[in-house]
């Protein structure tokens, strides 16, 4: 169960486990808060989570998201979620870092937000997808779910990516959209694609609340694209 409600319907009961999932959108189209969610719901079922950021430490994390009624601090004081900033600069120790956090927590969700990041340090796609292998790698290895955030570019509604790699790696893709429908910016979700699973073909809306991100899965979502 991902903990995103309505998400299960639309992936035939979750995310299979040890997936590695790439979940792509444009600024504010809530990945962080999905991210999150994920690993709350790992949490309060008995499965540890590590929330490895490139951008913001874990008071700026915690600050983005007290306006939700999640007890993000209790999950931390008990190591079931661990948030850890980390210098993209510094890449090189990267996996050593994710490794030993995963075995010292026994985290079985992981979170990497986000890759997009990763381009100010690596310039070479072929050494990003690289990256992206041994994360995956990783995850697999070690009995963990993940999900990597990616920034998809805003111009081009038909690309996934930033680095046009981040898709062929992924066993699944989750692509939030934040649109203008009328005379307002409505949030949708399609699942480009999720190995194992007969999964929706169709865009559905969501919502973000006090409670997180709820899906309309019996409903369609009026995108453009």
């Amino acid at each position: 169960m991902t903990g995103i409600d309505g998400l299960d319907v639309l992936l035939e009961g979750g995310i299979p486990k040890n997936h590695t999932v790439l979940v792509a959108g444009t600024s504010g189209s809530g990945k962080s808060i999905f991210s999150m969610q994920f690993l709350l719901a790992g949490a309060e079922k008995g499965e540890p989570g590590l929330y490895i950021t490139f951008e913001e430490d874990e008071e700026s994390v915690l600050k983005v998201l007290e306006e939700f009624s999640w007890n993000l601090k209790k999950h931390i004081k008990a190591d079931k979620i661990r948030i850890i900033r980390y210098d993209p600069y510094r890449f090189q120790d990267i996996m050593d870092i994710i490794s030993s956090n995963i075995k010292q927590m026994g985290a079985k969700r992981v979170v990497i937000d986000s890759i997009s990041a990763i381009g100010l340090y690596i310039q070479d796609v072929r050494e990003i997808r690289k990256t992206l292998v041994d994360i995956q790698s990783l995850a697999k290895s070690t009995g963990c779910t993940a999900l990597i955030v990616t920034e998809a570019p805003s111009d081009n509604p038909k690309r996934l990516s930033r680095f046009d790699v981040e898709e062929f790696v992924a066993d699944g893709i989750l692509v939030l959209y934040y649109t203008p429908v009328a005379n307002e910016y409505t949030r949708s979700i399609f699942v480009w694609k999720m190995r194992g699973t007969s999964h929706s073909k169709k865009i559905h809306p969501f919502k973000i609340t006090k409670d997180g991100i709820t899906i309309y899965p019996k409903e369609e979502a009026l995108v453009k694209l």
